[in-house]
């Protein structure tokens, strides 16, 4: 009998603990050299599982980790490959395509050139950025099995402008395959999120006011985007500038010029079907500009943008897909 009460209250306490509302877990920390922010419905802490799958990118991605597969591929020690690394290689060869090469991972010398935040951008010179053309292309690489082929050993990679939106992803699909259908998983700026936040609405995304700001301490907004079961990135020409002979470079590269670009469009938020496809996108119109962009957008309808950029006496001005009004919050 004693045994039978035991039992009986056991499933009474189980069946009460079902009718509880299943909590919001979050989860954050560094990674990327960023920092990332993950909210989901779950009744249990995923926290070792999300960790473990970012780990398991930056392994592979981060140019940040000296021993990771990028890295050691950048430093000719090893020219192998691993199933994240080729998943994330394919799919930017494929928007390199989709933007003739305005999407280009091989952008890596030039960047190291100017240094990050342009530190060495008093030192460049012409002859410098036309020697290290000849090693930039997503042409002069590609995959033979599980090799990584370079044309030149002096040829290097930087997947900094892919990698974020792929973790997103990953972290996307072990969520599901938990059973998770309401979550926001951003890292470094991008964002998957899908189903609803804790008062039930759809999540609410904002879109930074571009601002000359270096110091990042504020961060008014331009727009808010109340969005569903969407990959979003954005990238920005905003952070990361400098001044030089009255004109403002940013910290876009332009992998066929060598050079920051120098464009109206201040800053690109892409809706793509993948944060990985999102967060190349949105690097590629930030090089491409305004017209150019729209252009692209003319023959991909799986993308939605909303782009800030500056008219003719420096006012911020914004044009979005047609599709994508309706999510703005007035």
């Amino acid at each position: 009998m004693a045994l039978f009460v035991l039992l009986l209250v056991g499933t009474i306490w189980v069946i009460r603990d079902s009718r509880k509302p299943v909590p919001y877990q979050k989860c954050e920390g560094n990674i990327f050299g960023t920092t990332y922010h993950i909210i989901y419905q779950s009744r249990q802490s995923l926290y070792r599982d999300i960790r473990e799958q970012l780990e398991g990118v930056d392994r592979s991605l981060s140019t940040f980790n000296k021993k990771s597969t990028i890295s050691l591929i950048n430093s000719n020690k090893s020219f192998a490959t691993d199933t994240l690394f080729r998943q994330v290689f394919r799919k930017a060869v494929e928007v390199s395509k989709a933007t003739d090469g305005a999407f280009d991972i091989t952008v890596a010398p030039l960047v190291n050139a100017w240094g990050f935040g342009f530190k060495n951008s008093d030192n460049i010179r012409r002859e410098q950025i036309d020697s290290l053309l000849q090693y930039v292309g997503y042409d002069k690489v590609h995959l033979q099995g599980q090799q990584l082929v370079k044309q030149n050993p002096s040829v290097m990679l930087d997947c900094s402008a892919i990698a974020k939106g792929f973790g997103c992803d990953c972290v996307a699909a072990l969520l599901q395959k938990k059973g998770i259908e309401n979550y926001l998983i951003e890292i470094g700026g991008e964002i998957c999120a899908k189903g609803v936040n804790e008062q039930q609405k759809n999540w609410t995304i904002g879109i930074t006011k571009p601002q000359d700001d270096n110091t990042n301490a504020q961060q008014p907004l331009q727009n808010i985007l109340q969005l569903t079961d969407v990959a979003l990135a954005t990238s920005g020409n905003y952070r990361n500038y400098y001044f030089k002979d009255g004109k403002k470079y940013a910290h876009t590269i332009d992998p066929k010029t060598g050079y920051p670009v120098q464009h109206s469009i201040l800053s690109a938020t892409v809706i793509a079907p993948t944060c990985t496809e999102a967060d190349a996108f949105a690097t590629a119109f930030m090089v491409m500009g305004l017209d150019k962009a729209q252009e692209v957008l003319q023959n991909n309808d799986q993308l939605q943008v909303y782009f800030v950029y500056a008219d003719s006496i420096g006012s911020f001005q914004s044009w979005c897909s047609p599709s994508l009004t309706s999510k703005i919050l007035k």
